[in-house]
């Protein structure tokens, strides 16, 4: 099995060019970051890149509780569930992961 020559990344991680995402480079990108995707990750990942496609902005940690929160049910839209997920940062782990840039307002 051959390794994946992950594309260009800016100094945090992130991926320089948008359109170089796909799901192998997610997975890459999320051994990188001690995430292991599993089909709750992958909800929020493809959530947080419709989300992107439709208002061009990676959301901070409130607006992207709100978003799972209103699409996958108020089960999955805590800001504890995302870090169970992501682990501390969730929305910029998430973001990175998904092939998008890092949310403003994150610290």
């Amino acid at each position: 099995m051959s390794t994946l020559q992950l594309p260009a990344q800016d100094n945090e991680g992130y991926l320089v060019n948008l359109g170089d995402w796909r799901e192998d480079v997610a997975k890459a990108l999320a051994v990188g970051e001690g995430v292991a995707l599993e089909p709750a990750h992958w909800q929020v990942i493809h959530l947080l890149r419709a989300f992107y496609q439709a208002t061009e902005t990676s959301p901070a940690m409130r607006p992207l509780v709100k978003l799972v929160k209103e699409q996958l049910g108020a089960e999955c839209g805590s800001s504890v569930y995302l870090m169970q997920l992501f682990g501390g940062s969730p929305a910029k782990t998430a973001a990175k992961i998904a092939g998008l840039p890092r949310p403003t307002n994150c610290l």
